[in-house]
C-alpha cells in the first residue's frame, strides 16, 4: 500500500517491479524461510542473495554497490519484506545510514559495500538489560589507552549479534556517549544466542565486550556525539519499522481473506456477514492511514524536512494497524489460524517485536503528546 509514493510515475514503475521480484523471492524460498524461522536460524545464503538482487542497500550509492535510492525505496522494500515474510534488512540499512552520515572514507571503504550487498553482516550493540531507551542508564564504557580505546560492556537484544561481521557499539566515554565500529573477530567479544518470539530470521544475541581494544579510527563520529549519531539514523529507521508493520498487517489480512472468502458457513461465506465486513473495513482503513502517514514522512525526508514527528506518527499508526489486521485475520480464519503450520502466529509475534523495536508504542505516544503541548499552535490545531 503506497498511496502517495505510487502517484510518482517513476516510483510507481519501480515499486511494481520490486514488489513482484520480492514476492517471487518469497515464493521460491518459502520452505527454507519458514524452516529457518521455526529454528531461529539466520539464513545467510538467502540474505546474501537479497543483497545480490539489490534489496539490502536501498540507501547506498551505486559506487558502493547499493541501489542508489532514497527513503522511498527503503520503505517499499521494508513493507514488502513484511508482506512476504522475508529476511529483514532493517539492521543493514541502519548501518548504511550511520556510515553514510558519519563514516570516514576508510570506514566506508572497509564496510559499506559489504553491508549493502549482504557479503558483510552488520549489527548494533546498544541496548542493555537495565538501559533500553535510556542512555543515562548505560553502563558500557569506552576508556582511552594511548591511541586506542578499551571497550567494556554487556549488550542484549542484539539482532544478528552472533552472526555479524561488524557491530556498532555504544558506550560512555569521558566526553559522553560515543559509538564505535567493532570487528566481531576481535579478542574479548563473546556472544550468546537468545530465543526471541519474533523476527527469528534475524535472531538476537547477548554480546559481551571485555576490554576490547580498538584503534581511534574505529570511532564513528566525534567522541561524545553518540546521541547525534543515534538520532540521525533512527528518525529514518523508524519508517522501516512502520513499513514492516504495514506489510505484516497486509499479509495477515490477505491470508485471512483468501481463506474466509471460500469458507462456507451455512448459505454464505465467512465474509458474507456484516460484522466481519465491518472488521475488514476498519482494518483496511487503519492500514491505509498508516501507509499515508508513512508515505508523507518518506517524501518529507527526501525533501530534507524534519522527520521526528512524522516518523513517530507513522510508527504509532502502523503498530495499531498491524495489530488490528492481525486480530481481524484470526476472526476471519477461526481455528484454522491456531497452528504453527500457518503463518498467523508468526506474523503476530513479528508484530510484537516491531512494536517495541526502535521505540515502543508508549514512547511514540509520549513524544507526540510532548510535541503537541510544546508548540504554541499545538502542531496545527490552533
Amino acid at each position: 500500500m503506497y498511496p502517495m509514493l505510487s502517484t510518482h510515475p517513476a516510483k510507481a514503475a519501480w515499486i511494481e517491479t520490486a514488489a513482484a521480484e520480492l514476492a517471487a523471492f518469497g515464493e521460491q524460498h518459502r520452505k527454507e524461510l519458514d524452516s529457518a524461522n521455526r529454528d531461529g536460524r539466520f539464513p545467510r545464503e538467502l540474505y546474501t542473495e537479497l543483497g545480490r538482487l539489490g534489496y539490502l542497500g536501498p540507501l547506498v550509492p551505486t559506487e558502493y554497490g547499493g541501489l542508489g535510492g532514497g527513503i522511498a525505496e527503503y520503505v517499499v522494500i521494508s513493507e514488502e519484506v513484511g508482506r512476504h515474510g522475508l529476511i529483514s534488512g532493517q539492521i543493514a540499512a541502519q548501518g548504511q545510514r550511520w556510515l553514510l552520515d558519519w563514516g570516514t572514507d576508510e570506514q566506508k571503504d572497509r564496510w559499506l559495500r559489504g553491508i549493502a550487498t549482504g557479503r558483510a553482516v552488520f549489527s548494533e550493540s546498544i541496548s542493555e538489560k537495565n538501559a533500553g531507551s535510556s542512555f543515562k542508564a548505560m553502563r558500557s564504557t569506552a576508556v582511552r589507552d594511548g591511541g586506542d580505546w578499551l571497550l567494556t560492556g554487556s549488550k542484549t537484544h542484539v539482532n544478528l549479534g552472533a552472526d555479524s561481521d561488524v557491530t556498532l557499539f555504544y558506550a560512555i566515554a569521558e566526553e559522553g556517549l560515543t559509538s564505535f565500529l567493532v570487528d566481531m573477530d576481535l579478542p574479548g567479544i563473546t556472544t550468546t544466542v537468545t530465543d526471541p518470539v519474533g523476527l527469528r530470521l534475524i535472531r538476537t544475541a547477548d554480546v559481551e565486550f571485555d576490554q576490547v581494544r580498538v584503534p581511534d579510527s574505529a570511532r564513528l563520529g566525534p567522541a561524545g556525539a553518540g546521541l547525534r549519531t543515534f538520532l540521525s539514523t533512527f528518525n529514518i529507521s523508524r519508517l522501516g519499522n512502520a513499513s514492516e508493520l504495514v506489510g505484516l498487517g497486509r499479509r495477515a489480512l490477505e491470508l485471512g481473506l483468501r481463506y474466509a472468502t471460500t469458507r462456507q458457513v451455512g448459505d454464505t461465506t465467512v465474509t458474507g456477514f456484516q460484522g466481519i465486513q465491518w472488521m475488514l473495513a476498519d482494518a483496511w482503513t487503519a492500514l491505509q492511514a498508516a501507509s499515508l502517514a508513512r508515505d508523507d514522512a518518506a517524501l518529507a525526508g527526501e525533501r530534507g524536512e524534519d522527520l521526528s514527528l512524522r516518523t513517530t506518527t507513522a510508527k504509532h499508526l502502523a503498530i495499531n494497524a498491524a495489530e488490528q489486521a492481525s486480530n481481524t485475520a484470526y476472526s476471519l480464519v477461526g481455528g484454522h489460524g491456531l497452528y504453527f503450520d500457518t503463518a498467523y502466529t508468526d506474523i503476530l509475534h513479528d508484530i510484537k517485536v516491531l512494536k517495541v523495536a526502535g521505540g515502543s508504542g508508549e514512547i511514540m505516544r509520549n513524544y507526540i503528546a510532548r510535541r503537541v503541548l510544546k508548540d504554541p499552535g499545538h502542531e496545527g490545531l490552533a
